[in-house]
């Protein structure tokens, strides 16, 4: 399947330093964010009191956050949940009193008049449990992108290794610098997102770098940039058919998938917009930074047995 017919080759790399330039901008802003604002963790990592009510009408949740203000859960976080009259209530935690208390007063505070209000479900996550997701979630990611590097190191050359990557940091970091920036909450869901991320930007990047180093094996003239810029075309319609099709439904989960996998849909969303910008003018880009050439993917000759012999004695 083909989106767009090519007559010649793009010329893709004309823009690395525009691009190189804008990643090093975005990153800057990235690092900054998360030095300033940090994320905004989720139960799952801080710890706290979920609590899922239901009314009979929908819910006005304006109301309810002027009645949780009032009652001192100034902090808490109110959204619809599922439909109009579900509603989850986040609470951070509060130090020696219990859920079931935070529960009933968080009640106590929306039964106001004539309201019905219906106790659905109560959970604690507790702090000590959040800490060791944390550092579970930080050391997957570092494991995952060490094995990474080994990985394309032995398949290919060390250069397509460090630019692969280096896609694959510049795409979590720039998906972690959008939620610190937005403050959209960061739980578990989240995490396996980026993880998912983390897989979609290297199968991307693999088939690129498999591509080039093709045709600097086929190509027997041509700069290195003019065989990436080869390479990159050719697998440009496939990269978009992966892409967009993948995005549409990500975009169905965005807006019908509900709030418990709206951070997931955020993620992996923008995860793979980045991703495939990252994959053409990242990696690619980074390897040809570090002086990739032809002499480099050329498989080593293996000399025959014999073949140093005098045929004449």
């Amino acid at each position: 399947m083909r989106i767009i017919n090519l007559s010649g080759t793009v010329n893709f790399m004309r823009l690395r330093m525009v691009t190189t330039i804008m990643s090093v901008v975005l990153l800057a802003g990235t690092i900054g964010s998360l030095a300033i604002n940090g994320l905004n963790w989720g139960l799952d990592f801080t710890g706290g009191t979920l609590i899922e009510v239901g009314y009979e009408e929908p819910a006005n949740l304006s109301n309810i956050r002027k009645q949780l203000n009032a009652s001192e859960f100034d902090d808490a976080v109110v959204q619809n949940f599922g439909s109009s009259e579900a509603v989850l209530i986040r609470i951070a935690p509060r130090e020696g009193v219990k859920s079931a208390q935070i529960g009933d007063q968080v009640l106590q505070a929306l039964r106001t008049g004539d309201t019905v209000v219906e106790m659905r479900r109560i959970e604690f996550v507790g702090p000590n449990v959040g800490e060791e997701l944390t550092e579970q979630g930080g050391l997957a990611m570092l494991v995952a992108l060490l094995c990474i590097l080994l990985y394309v190191a032995m398949r290919f050359e060390w250069r397509f290794a460090l630019g692969s990557v280096t896609a694959l940091a510049h795409d979590v970091l720039l998906t972690l610098g959008l939620f610190s920036i937005l403050q959209i909450e960061f739980d578990l869901t989240v995490l396996a997102a980026v993880l998912a991320v983390i897989g979609y930007s290297l199968n991307d990047t693999i088939v690129v770098c498999d591509r080039i180093r093709e045709n600097f094996r086929k190509i027997r003239k041509g700069e290195p940039v003019d065989i990436v810029n080869i390479s990159l075309t050719q697998t440009l319609n496939r990269t978009l058919v992966t892409s967009l099709t993948t995005i549409i439904v990500l975009i169905a989960l965005f807006y019908k998938g509900g709030a418990l996998i709206h951070g997931f849909a955020t993620a992996l969303l923008f995860g793979v917009i980045i991703g495939t910008y990252s994959s053409i003018y990242i990696a690619s880009s980074v390897a040809l930074a570090l002086g990739i050439s032809k002499e480099d993917l050329m498989p080593p000759q293996v000399e025959k047995e014999g073949a140093d012999m005098d045929p004449h004695p």
